[in-house]
């Protein structure tokens, strides 16, 4: 049985959804095991046929007919979306998803008052938004690490007398967490109506009867029942959420996610579900860079918007997207933060000749260098590659992050054609790609030296 480690290697957006498909349709795999995040994921598979849809907690290969899907305890689900994804899928001709669905007992779930709680906080910042998605998947991580005692697993969708009294004290701590929030924003509609979530009683017999559909439909397993259940299948593709640059050891804080998106969650799984497997790492960028709300994108520009084929659009959660110049300062970092990939998967190679030109950025101009240690910067005051921040204070991250707003990006002109953007690429990566896209299907697919081998 081989493995493929899908990961994201710059601020989600990249292609996971596309390279997940593609891995199954290729690779006959039966499984995609979600290893991280929940159901704030935007992963948007387009089948041969021309059929789209954005997967949020489904994993990206239920399109392949019969194909599985299982939830690690490292996501976060929100049981209520996941029904809404389940009708979605029918409606598009897949009427067993749940059949083929199932969630490891302990992943954390997503209470509506964790949700409404997480978009008081959002709103409340008011310009200095984080870039949430609105889900409360981080509030819900937080709250589980601070009271343990309360936090609801999968595993307690079988029970629902223990889901009442810690929804009960959920919803207490959260409202009384936030209340002061809430007065200072008394002109904020949106945040208001927020707030009524938690003295509506009827949320919590409303929100616990949805969910028991869950527990009828079986889809709770324990970790150790993964294997068996994978069947006689081949491959598994391991699907991970957002992308290395949001994680919450590598990201630029604040805006992180609670979410690690390395192969770590990975390494947990394999002991007891596949001892024998040693997976390969694929990482996966566009050619050039892409963020979906707030937060530092060095070489953001308006210029190539206009050439972009996007699925994802502005949302009033994440805000809009934002489209970059190829960022090797960024890209170098979230390889190295890896400890480098097996495979390199890069999409959207399309782009650069509907473009008519194209720059690469191969260091920044660093304006506001007294923020940062002196061995961070190059002899000369530039910045060509980021420093390793696991175990930096969360102050020193913060001024990391101010820097980066600022960074005057180094850009060198390029010959917009796909040869010689590859070649920059490599270049300055300092590693070949091994495979590419030109489009949002899995036929537009092409693969270099030996990539499933």
């Amino acid at each position: 049985m081989r493995g493929f480690i899908v990961i994201d290697l710059g601020f989600g957006d990249s292609g996971k959804g596309l390279l997940t498909d593609f891995l199954v349709r290729r690779t006959g795999a039966g499984l995609v095991v979600r290893y991280n995040g929940g159901a704030q994921a935007g992963h948007n598979v387009v089948t041969p046929d021309g059929i789209h849809h954005t997967f949020s907690q489904f994993g990206s290969g239920t399109f392949v007919p019969g194909v599985r899907t299982f939830l690690s305890r490292h996501v976060v689900l929100h049981p209520t979306a996941l029904l809404v994804e389940r009708d979605a899928l029918a409606s598009k001709g897949i009427r067993d998803s749940f059949q083929r669905l199932r969630i490891s007992e302990g992943a954390r779930v997503i209470t509506p008052f964790h949700q409404a709680a997480n978009r008081v906080r959002e709103i409340a910042r008011g310009p200095g938004r984080h870039g949430s998605c609105g889900i409360g998947l981080g509030e819900t991580v937080q709250d589980g690490l601070d009271f343990p005692e309360d936090a609801i697993h999968a595993g307690d969708i079988l029970t629902p007398l223990a889901i009442r009294p810690k929804l009960q004290r959920i919803r207490e701590r959260k409202r009384e967490e936030v209340a002061v929030l809430a007065e200072g924003c008394r002109d904020e509609p949106l945040l208001q109506a927020e707030m009524k979530f938690f003295d509506n009683p009827d949320v919590p017999e409303t929100w616990i009867a949805s969910i028991s559909r869950l527990a009828e439909a079986g889809l709770i397993l324990s970790d150790p029942a993964l294997a068996d259940w994978a069947g006689d299948s081949t491959d598994v593709i391991f699907e991970g959420a957002q992308g290395i640059l949001l994680d919450e050891d590598h990201g630029f804080h604040p805006h992180t996610t609670w979410s690690r998106c390395t192969a770590k969650n990975v390494e947990e799984i394999l002991p007891a579900s596949f001892p024998q497997m040693i997976p390969v790492k694929v990482g996966v960028m566009r050619s050039y860079a892409v963020r979906h709300g707030p937060g530092p994108l060095p070489t953001d520009t308006d210029t190539l918007a206009p050439v972009i084929e996007e699925h994802n659009a502005t949302g009033y959660w994440q805000g809009p997207v934002r489209y970059g110049w190829f960022d090797a300062v960024l890209a170098r970092y979230g390889l190295e933060a890896l400890g480098g990939v097996d495979r390199l998967f890069v999409t959207h190679m399309d782009a650069p000749a509907r473009m008519g030109k194209w720059f690469v950025c191969r260091e920044y101009s660093i304006r506001k260098r007294e923020l940062l240690p002196e061995e961070w910067l190059d002899p000369g005051g530039a910045m060509t590659r980021l420093p390793h921040l696991p175990g930096t204070s969360l102050d020193l991250r913060r001024k990391l992050t101010r820097v980066l707003f600022d960074a005057e990006p180094v850009l060198e002109p390029c010959a917009a054609d796909e040869q010689a953007v590859t070649r920059k690429m490599e270049l300055f990566l300092e590693r070949p790609i091994d495979a590419i896209s030109r489009g949002p299907r899995a036929s537009d697919v092409e693969v270099f030296r030996g990539f499933l081998e």
